[in-house]
Protein backbone atom coordinates (compact mmCIF):
# COMPACT_ATOMS: atom_id res chain seq x y z
CA UNK A 1 0.00 0.00 0.00
CA UNK A 2 1.75 3.14 -1.23
CA UNK A 3 0.62 5.59 1.44
CA UNK A 4 1.01 3.29 4.47
CA UNK A 5 3.62 4.42 7.01
CA UNK A 6 4.44 0.88 8.13
CA UNK A 7 4.68 -0.42 4.55
CA UNK A 8 7.25 2.33 3.93
CA UNK A 9 9.18 1.38 7.09
CA UNK A 10 9.11 -2.31 6.10
CA UNK A 11 10.39 -1.41 2.62
CA UNK A 12 13.20 0.71 4.08
CA UNK A 13 11.80 3.92 2.58
CA UNK A 14 11.45 5.49 6.04
CA UNK A 15 14.22 4.91 8.60
CA UNK A 16 13.49 3.14 11.86
CA UNK A 17 15.45 1.77 14.77
CA UNK A 18 15.08 -1.89 13.76
CA UNK A 19 15.72 -4.69 16.22
CA UNK A 20 14.86 -7.51 13.80
CA UNK A 21 14.08 -8.15 10.16
CA UNK A 22 13.48 -11.16 7.94
CA UNK A 23 11.54 -11.77 4.73
CA UNK A 24 8.16 -11.89 6.54
CA UNK A 25 8.30 -9.23 9.25
CA UNK A 26 10.33 -6.58 10.98
CA UNK A 27 10.54 -5.18 14.49
CA UNK A 28 11.54 -1.68 15.49
CA UNK A 29 11.48 0.59 18.53
CA UNK A 30 8.36 2.73 19.00
CA UNK A 31 9.01 6.44 18.41
CA UNK A 32 6.81 7.32 21.43
CA UNK A 33 7.61 4.54 23.92
CA UNK A 34 5.06 3.81 26.64
CA UNK A 35 7.45 1.60 28.65
CA UNK A 36 11.22 1.29 29.08
CA UNK A 37 11.13 -1.43 26.42
CA UNK A 38 8.61 -0.78 23.65
CA UNK A 39 8.95 -2.12 20.16
CA UNK A 40 6.56 -2.99 17.34
CA UNK A 41 6.48 -6.11 15.19
CA UNK A 42 4.80 -5.77 11.79
CA UNK A 43 4.26 -8.01 8.80
CA UNK A 44 5.94 -6.77 5.63
CA UNK A 45 2.80 -7.66 3.68
CA UNK A 46 0.04 -5.12 4.25
CA UNK A 47 -2.69 -6.48 6.52
CA UNK A 48 -4.95 -3.76 7.88
CA UNK A 49 -5.57 -5.22 11.37
CA UNK A 50 -6.34 -8.38 13.32
CA UNK A 51 -9.78 -8.20 11.70
CA UNK A 52 -8.21 -9.14 8.36
CA UNK A 53 -6.43 -12.31 9.52
CA UNK A 54 -7.54 -15.25 7.38
CA UNK A 55 -6.56 -18.86 6.80
CA UNK A 56 -4.43 -17.60 3.91
CA UNK A 57 -2.34 -15.15 5.96
CA UNK A 58 -2.45 -16.65 9.47
CA UNK A 59 1.00 -18.20 9.01
CA UNK A 60 2.41 -14.67 9.07
CA UNK A 61 0.87 -14.11 12.50
CA UNK A 62 2.29 -17.35 13.84
CA UNK A 63 5.70 -16.32 12.56
CA UNK A 64 5.40 -12.89 14.21
CA UNK A 65 4.68 -14.49 17.59
CA UNK A 66 7.69 -16.78 17.13
CA UNK A 67 9.78 -13.67 16.47
CA UNK A 68 8.36 -11.96 19.57
CA UNK A 69 9.29 -15.02 21.68
CA UNK A 70 12.81 -14.99 20.22
CA UNK A 71 13.33 -11.25 20.77
CA UNK A 72 12.09 -11.14 24.36
CA UNK A 73 14.38 -14.08 25.22
CA UNK A 74 17.33 -12.31 23.59
CA UNK A 75 16.49 -9.12 25.50
CA UNK A 76 16.14 -11.00 28.78
CA UNK A 77 12.52 -9.92 29.30
CA UNK A 78 10.71 -12.19 31.73
CA UNK A 79 7.49 -10.21 31.81
CA UNK A 80 5.96 -8.27 28.96
CA UNK A 81 2.69 -7.33 27.29
CA UNK A 82 1.74 -7.80 23.63
CA UNK A 83 -0.98 -5.44 22.38
CA UNK A 84 -2.75 -4.91 19.07
CA UNK A 85 -5.26 -2.11 18.78
CA UNK A 86 -8.03 -2.71 16.24
CA UNK A 87 -9.96 0.35 15.05
CA UNK A 88 -9.85 4.02 15.93
CA UNK A 89 -11.85 3.72 19.17
CA UNK A 90 -9.33 1.12 20.42
CA UNK A 91 -6.43 3.45 19.62
CA UNK A 92 -5.25 2.14 16.25
CA UNK A 93 -3.59 5.09 14.50
CA UNK A 94 -1.69 3.25 11.74
CA UNK A 95 -3.93 0.89 9.81
CA UNK A 96 -1.31 -1.78 9.19
CA UNK A 97 -1.34 -4.76 11.53
CA UNK A 98 1.21 -4.32 14.30
CA UNK A 99 1.91 -5.73 17.71
CA UNK A 100 3.29 -3.56 20.50
CA UNK A 101 5.66 -5.37 22.88
CA UNK A 102 6.02 -3.50 26.18
CA UNK A 103 8.13 -4.33 29.22
CA UNK A 104 10.14 -2.82 32.02
CA UNK A 105 7.38 -1.40 34.20
CA UNK A 106 4.26 -2.60 35.97
CA UNK A 107 1.38 -2.98 33.55
CA UNK A 108 -1.88 -1.90 35.13
CA UNK A 109 -5.25 -3.52 34.50
CA UNK A 110 -7.65 -2.56 33.11
CA UNK A 111 -5.42 -0.87 30.54
CA UNK A 112 -7.51 2.04 29.36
Amino acid sequence: MSDCLFCKIAAGEIPSNKVYEDEICCAFHDIAPQAPTHFLVIPKKHIRSVSEITADNSGVISHIFQVIAKLVKEMGLESYRVVSNIGEQAGQSVFHLHFHVLSGRDMTWPPG
